[in-house]
């Protein structure tokens, strides 16, 4: 446990321009399936791992999206990756990271879903669709 406290999770988009660091555990990392999610990155699901504000440096200077009353999304504007995200109002002092850019997602498993009223159908089977090593036709 003291080894992941003194250890940095890091990550960045995907052309490299923005980085950031977080120093010791998230406060929590859930898959959300909120629809404000699903068309801010285009997916059925997004992953968000959150830590204190405090605990994040971030290199690189994000564009952000207000998408909502309360709520304010980072991205890259060079290549598009979709970043952070807070909201002041219902997560103070947070900043959610969007899982997909850490550079070490294995060790860092989600431990909720989360808005599951909103999850797609569909989505709750996915496991019991075929599954391909590479693109089908090309293994």
């Amino acid at each position: 446990q003291q080894e992941r406290l003194d250890m940095a999770t890091t990550g960045k988009c995907h052309c490299g321009a923005i980085s950031y660091s977080a120093q010791g555990e998230p406060e929590h990392h859930a898959l959300c399936h909120c629809e404000d999610c699903r068309r801010w990155s285009g997916a059925p699901m997004v992953g968000w791992i959150a830590w204190k504000e405090d605990q994040v440096t971030i290199t690189g200077a994000p564009s952000t999206y207000k998408s909502s009353e309360q709520g304010s999304r980072d991205f890259c504007a060079q290549c598009g990756t979709g970043l952070f995200y807070r909201n002041p109002e219902f997560l103070p002092g947070i900043v959610d990271i969007q899982s997909g850019t850490l550079d070490d997602m294995e060790g860092h498993p989600p431990g909720a879903h989360i808005m599951a009223k909103d999850r797609l159908s569909w989505a709750k089977d996915m496991t019991a669709l075929p599954e391909f090593q590479t693109y089908p036709g090309i293994e």
